[in-house]
C-alpha cells in the first residue's frame, strides 16, 4: 500500500519517524494457470478454490511464489480479459491505490482479510481501512499509469501495476490534528516516485460468482522473493499497521471498527522468502 508509492531505483523506503527501511522480501502464488473468465475456468481449478471454506480467516488464502526477476513492468497489450464483475473489483482496488478511498471500496475486503506488503501486515478490515484512508494524507497524488492482468483464476486475480505517486513534503502539508504526514519526514525522499509491482488478490469463495466480489488476502510485491513473515522486518510490518490506526479517527474508518473482532489465525511463518519457503518459482 504505502510500498506501492515510495520505491526508488536505489531501493524502497518507508517514511516513519526518520526511519529508512531497505526493501524487504515479496512474492506469491501456489495456484494454477489462467483462463479468461469464470465461466471458462477448469473444473479442477474450481475444486481447488472451493477446498478452503469461505468461513476460514484470510490467513488461509495467502498465495505464495518467487519470480524469476524483480521486473514487474506491465504490458497492457498482453492483459487478460476479465468479466465485468471482476473488472469492477480491479477498478475499485486501483482507485484505492490512487488515493480515492470510499467506504464502499474498502468493503471489497472481507472483515477477516489480510493485507501484506513489504511495510504493512494488516490482518483485519479495520486496519486495512486505516491504511487506505491514510494514503491521501501522505500523498498529493497517486495514479495508475498502466496495468496488466496476468492471472485470472476462480480464486485468484494477479496484475502487474505501475503506480506514480507525488509525496507531500513536510513543508507543504497542512496542520491537522491527525495528519500522518507530520509524523514522517519526506525531505529525504523524492517527491515523485514510481513503482512496478505484482498485486495478488485471493478471492472470497462465497462472493466469486456475485456482483460484488470480495478479497480475502491482498499481497503487494515489488521483489522476486516472497515474505518469510519472520524477524525484525515482519515485526515492523505489524507495528506499522497498528500505529497508523492510532492516528486515524475519521468517520469512514470508524465504519469498520467492528471488524477488529474478526476471526484471525496465527501468521504463517516460512523461514525464507525463497522457493524453499513454500514459494515455488512462477513466471508471470
Amino acid at each position: 500500500m504505502f510500498s506501492s508509492c515510495i520505491r526508488t531505483h536505489q531501493g524502497i523506503f518507508f517514511p516513519t519517524s526518520n526511519v529508512l527501511t531497505p526493501r524487504l522480501n515479496q512474492a506469491r502464488s501456489n495456484l494454477r494457470p489462467f483462463t479468461t473468465t469464470t465461466s471458462t475456468m477448469s473444473a479442477n481449478s474450481k475444486m481447488e478454490s472451493a477446498s478452503i471454506p469461505a468461513s476460514a480467516p484470510g490467513e488461509n488464502y495467502e498465495p505464495r511464489q518467487t519470480h524469476p526477476s524483480e521486473d514487474y513492468t506491465p504490458d497492457p497489450s498482453r492483459s487478460l480479459p476479465l468479466s465485468k464483475e471482476r473488472q469492477a473489483l480491479v477498478d475499485d482496488i486501483l482507485d484505492l491505490y490512487s488515493c480515492r478511498p470510499t467506504v464502499r471500496k474498502v468493503q471489497r475486503y472481507t472483515s477477516d482479510c489480510v493485507y501484506d506488503d513489504q511495510f504493512v501486515y494488516a490482518n483485519d478490515r479495520y486496519k486495512m481501512a486505516g491504511q487506505w484512508f491514510a494514503l491521501p494524507k501522505l500523498f498529493k497524488d497517486s495514479k495508475t499509469e498502466k496495468y496488466q492482468i496476468v492471472k485470472n483464476e476462480p480464486g485468484l486475480i494477479q496484475f502487474r501495476n505501475e503506480q506514480v505517486s507525488v509525496l507531500l513534503s513536510s513543508s507543504s502539508s497542512q496542520p491537522h490534528a491527525n495528519s500522518l504526514a507530520q509524523s514522517w519526514t519526506f525531505k529525504i525522499i523524492p517527491k515523485t516516485a514510481t513503482i512496478n509491482a505484482l498485486v495478488s488478490l485471493s478471492l472470497d469463495p462465497s462472493t466469486i460468482d456475485s456482483d460484488f466480489i470480495q478479497v480475502k488476502y491482498h499481497k503487494d510485491q515489488a521483489n522476486d522473493k516472497d515474505y518469510s513473515h519472520e524477524g525484525l522486518g515482519f515485526s515492523f510490518k505489524k507495528w506499522q499497521a497498528d500505529q497508523v490506526m492510532k492516528h486515524m479517527d475519521s468517520p469512514e474508518v470508524k465504519e469498520f471498527e467492528a471488524d477488529k473482532g474478526a476471526a484471525k489465525e496465527h501468521v504463517r511463518k516460512y523461514g525464507s522468502g525463497a522457493a524453499e519457503g513454500n514459494a515455488p518459482t512462477k513466471d508471470l
